[in-house]
Formats: structure tokens, sequence, C-alpha cells
């Protein structure tokens, strides 16, 4: 990999390059510790990029797809002789298969494969391939910065917020969606202090949350998991500000594991809870939480942490990635169109109608 190929310096706006025909993330499994760029050249390992988590985060895992299908075009042109769209199928079908429950996975490569109805069977996809692809990117920022704005407005006194994940730079185009509100709070001065929770088993809160926040200067404090009910007793947290990978029709919502219990402690606390994702997000094909297909991992990725056993040696693990937090513990959901107060089915689907 040349070094003029990426950037001189690793930012998390920055997360997913494409530059002279490749693509290059920001490989998050080794954050903060060292920042390295991975090359992708195929759709299937782009694919398996997406699986192994090098990059994370619903509106990224859709822009890095739609980025895979692009090398995908290419290759399938340069091979087929029957039609490259027929070509191309089975490495969209890897790239759909790459995640279960980030639903901008399938939003992206429905968009893609909308346009890929529309051309024409010979010559090289590549160009209008990738123009689809970096405006779905473009947008996710500009959308990002719509929300950041929204969201920002709905804190209206000084105070301390919890996120739970990471919802920033590093999990969108760039950012970010949580953290999106939170950088355009703390820049209005109403966010004194963020609590990251670590988030196991991969300590995206720990390791990339706390990174974005202070490249941005914004004061971090971490919290283990299970110590946000307890921090919420001391009466200065004002909100927990979290992403989604998925929101039913009725407002239910998929995030992290561990976004559910934080949203009842803070229900029983009196803290709001704020959801921030783009309409992308939002399935409005499920009625409900219930019907979100949930991906459950590996069950070392909970018995060992960096490469070291930490759990007894025999014991078994469950390790689902995501849980669904019901719409009445939901405050407000932040989107690009606009914000949905106290969500149900009827204002979920204004929202998307609108």
């Amino acid at each position: 990999m040349e070094a003029s190929n990426i950037p001189t310096q690793a930012r998390p706006d920055d997360a997913i390059v494409w530059r002279d025909g490749r693509l290059f993330l920001l490989d998050q499994r080794y954050l903060p510790e060292r920042a390295e760029y991975l090359e992708l050249k195929t759709a299937s390992e782009t694919a398996q990029a997406i699986h192994a988590m090098v990059v994370r985060g619903a509106p990224a895992i859709g822009i890095t797809a739609a980025y895979g299908v692009v090398l995908a075009g290419v290759a399938a042109s340069r091979r087929s002789t029957d039609g490259w769209q027929s070509a191309i199928q089975a490495d969209l079908d890897k790239l759909r298969q790459s995640r279960p429950t980030a639903v901008n996975l399938f939003w992206a490569l429905s968009r893609m494969e909308a346009l890929i109805g529309q051309l024409s069977r010979e010559g090289d996809p590549g160009d209008a391939l990738l123009q689809e692809a970096m405006l779905i990117h473009r947008e996710d920022v500009m959308a990002n910065r719509r929300m950041g704005e929204s969201g920002a407005a709905l804190i209206d006194a000084d105070t301390v917020v919890i996120t739970h994940c990471n919802a920033g730079a590093l999990a969108t185009g760039g950012y970010g969606t949580a953290l999106g509100v939170i950088r355009a709070a703390h820049g209005k001065g109403m966010i004194r202090e963020v609590l990251a929770d670590e988030t196991r088993p991969w300590l995206q809160g720990a390791r990339l949350t706390a990174w974005e926040l202070l490249q941005d200067g914004i004061p971090v404090t971490l919290l283990a998991d299970g110590a946000a009910a307890s921090r919420m007793t001391q009466g200065d947290v004002g909100w927990v500000i979290v992403g989604s990978d998925r929101i039913a029709a009725n407002g239910d919502v998929a995030n992290k594991i561990g976004t559910y219990s934080l949203a009842v402690a803070a229900k029983h606390h009196g803290v709001k809870v704020m959801v921030v994702a783009p309409t992308s997000t939002i399935d409005m094909s499920l009625p409900s939480g219930r019907e979100i297909p949930i991906e459950v991992r590996d069950a070392d990725e909970l018995r060992y942490c960096g490469g070291r056993q930490v759990a007894a040696q025999g014991a078994d693990a469950w390790n689902p990635v995501f849980d669904v937090t019901p719409a009445e513990l939901v405050d407000a959901i932040v989107t690009e169109r606009g914000v949905v107060c106290l969500p149900d089915e009827k204002k979920m689907e204004k929202l998307m109608i609108s």
C-alpha cells in the first residue's frame, strides 16, 4: 500500500476511504493501540471485513457494502462474457450475508442493485457504481450533521451524558450519529462531560468512543458497563444518547447489547434516552422489535479479551451482539428528517412519509 493513497494521519472522519480505485478501511479492531488501514480489493474481502468487525456501526457497514458493490461490478465486467449483472450476484450475496442485524447494509445493497438494473449489460459499470456509492457516503455525512444540530437542540442545560458502544464518525461515513449530537452540543456549551460505557465484549466504548472524543477535546470518563445505573444516582446525568442498528415500525430500537438495561436504568432515575439514527436504519417492514433478527456471535468473544482467556475453562457463553429497547423507554428518536418524541407506530409512519 502506498502511503500517498491513504490519509497521512488516521482520523475518525476518515474511517472509510476510496482512493485510486481501491477501498481502505481504518481497522477498528486495533484502535487505539495502533491506527492501520486495511486495503480491500474484492467484494469477498469487503464482506469478510464487515463480518470480522474491521468496520462496524450500521451506517458505516452500509457505506462499506456500497463500495464493495463497486469492486464487485468492476470484477464482474472483466470476467463475464454473458453480462456482468448476472456475474455480480454471487458477490452481492456475500455482502448481504456479512451481518444480519444492521438494516443499513440491506438498504445500501438495495439502492446499488436498483442502479445495477438500470445500467447497460455492456462495458465497465465501475464509474456509475462508484458515483452512487460516493453519493451514499456524502449523504450520510450530511445527514449526521443535520441530526447533530437537531439532537443538540433537545439538550437545554449544561449536563453530563452517557453513551454506549460507538456511534461516532467511526461508525458512520463521518461526524457520527450519537457522537454527532454530542459534538454539536459540546460545541454549544451544553455538555460538560461524556460518560462512555466500556461496552463488552469488543470494548467499543473504551477503545473507540473514548478515542474519538479525545480527538475532539471533549472530556470523557470511562465506565464499566455495570456502573452506569450507580452513576445516575448522583443526579447530574441528563441524557443517555445512543445510536441504532435497526428501528422497527413502532419505534422499538435494536442497538448494542447493554442498551436495553441502560434504558431501564435511565427510566428509573428520570434520565432521558435519545436514539440518533438516519432513516435508512428504520425498517417499517417489521411491526416491532420482536421481529428484528439479533446476531449471536462466537462465544470466544466473551471468553477472551485482547487475545487472553478471561473466563473459566469449560464455561459456556451466550454472546448476542444486540438487544431491543422498547419504544416506551425512548424519549426521542433523532433522524435527518426530524425528531420523533415518545415514538409509536403512528409517529414513525408520519416521519417516514414526510
